[in-house]
């Protein structure tokens, strides 16, 4: 371990009651109350009091599944859900410094309302907005739109040539999208607001632009009906697995979540995508790679384990994860992300198993631990999300055109 260890990023995923299936049915669950407002204000309060870079809202346009490409009928664990965008639009303001990111599905949303929507976000939490951009293969969530259809498409598909064909085409459209929203947050320059009451001029027309963009799927005009937001450019995060995906990140995001299961996949990814980030020309701008971890976190040595072998009892059958599964005590977490962040990771996002145990658990065991050895922040330390992440709010793209 190095004695001087690189402050990490940390942020929490939250989905419902939990990430274990069974979660649910824990006493401090609150099962009740996961469609209301105040269960997700207590969430993001306790993991901006543990001064969290931001929190990601899952969402999704179908019910939840344990099949991640199509229904799967069951009725003992959670389904049903509030809109994520909407769900942070509250929360926002609710808070004063960590991030809130909402998770979208490009794959069915107009780039047009989502850059409204984040951009809203962006003014609703003063600078602290961002978006996690998602992608859906699944035919019933198409089926809610009627506007296009899509092959059968199972995991054991993913490396068939029609497979990766959907795949590939599923995140260049994503890529598409985030390009035409990223231009539609630049599409009023900084100053477009005159807001002059004796000359009644509120807007400077010129300083608003028209984005032009074509695409293989959709083309989008513009200007927004949105004034540039305060962070010039909210924080654009992807969940990536695989080489498709992190083309995605290393073109088009902030952020990008990967789930290495040990050091050496952890350094493969991050060579991958900053290999990537070279071919798309972005060499010389920052892309986060977070690692993603399911967490059982427990003081007592033991008692994690013993927890998830309880709450695998009730659900049936053995949690599994896309992500690496941390079942200990905060001192051992923490040994492991610092390991994990020495192939390069500059931050984490954590997913509690169990919200009401796992996020007070990260926020006032891990973090105070993480505290102890230098590893973490003491204090917020900047007003915006960009800022937390160490980066810059970007020139507009369109100002120089009428400088």
């Amino acid at each position: 371990m190095s004695s001087s260890p690189s402050p990490l990023h940390l942020a929490v995923a939250l989905d419902g009651a939990g990430w274990h299936p069974a979660a649910w049915r824990e006493p401090v669950a609150r099962p009740g109350e996961l469609l209301t407002a105040a269960y997700w204000a207590d969430l993001v309060t306790e993991a901006e009091h543990g001064l969290l870079d931001f929190v990601t809202i899952e969402d999704s346009l179908g019910l939840q599944s344990s099949s991640p490409t199509e229904p799967d009928g069951r009725t003992d664990q959670v389904r049903g859900r509030l809109d994520a965008v909407l769900v942070a639009a509250r929360i926002a303001p609710l808070t004063r410094h960590i991030g809130v990111v909402p998770t979208v599905v490009t794959t069915h949303t107009e780039p047009f309302h989502i850059s409204k929507a984040i951009a809203t976000l962006d003014y609703v939490s003063t600078g602290r907005a961002g978006v996690r951009v998602q992608v859906s293969a699944r035919q019933n969530e198409a089926a809610h739109f009627g506007r296009r259809t899509l092959p059968p498409f199972r995991l054991e598909d993913y490396g068939t040539p029609a497979g990766q064909e959907l795949v590939t085409d599923l995140f260049d459209e994503a890529a598409d999208h985030v390009e035409a929203v990223r231009r539609l947050w630049d599409s009023w320059e900084d100053d477009a607001e005159i807001r002059d009451v004796a000359t009644g001029r509120f807007i400077d027309r010129d300083k608003l632009h028209y984005i032009d963009f074509e695409g293989r799927r959709f083309s989008v005009k513009g200007p927004s009906i949105t004034p540039r937001p305060p962070q010039g450019q909210p924080i654009v995060s992807a969940l990536a697995h695989a080489t498709v995906p992190y083309r995605l990140v290393a073109r088009a995001a902030d952020v990008g979540y990967v789930t290495p299961h040990d050091v050496e996949q952890a350094r493969a990814v991050v060579e991958e995508i900053r290999a990537e980030q070279t071919t798309a020309g972005r060499a010389d701008e920052t892309v986060h790679v977070f690692g993603d971890l399911v967490v059982f976190l427990d003081d007592t040595p033991g008692a994690a384990e013993t927890r998830r072998e309880r709450l695998d009892a009730l659900a049936g059958h053995p949690y599994t994860s896309d992500a690496r599964i941390f079942t200990g005590t905060p001192s051992e977490l923490a040994d492991l992300l610092q390991e994990l962040s020495e192939a390069g990771l500059s931050g984490f996002r954590l997913r509690p198993a169990v919200a009401g145990h796992d996020l007070p658990a990260i926020t006032r065991g891990l973090v105070p631990e993480l505290q102890h050895r230098g590893a973490f922040r003491q204090a917020y330390e900047a007003d915006t999300l960009r800022g937390l992440l160490g980066l810059a709010r970007p020139a507009n793209r369109y100002a120089a055109t009428t400088a």
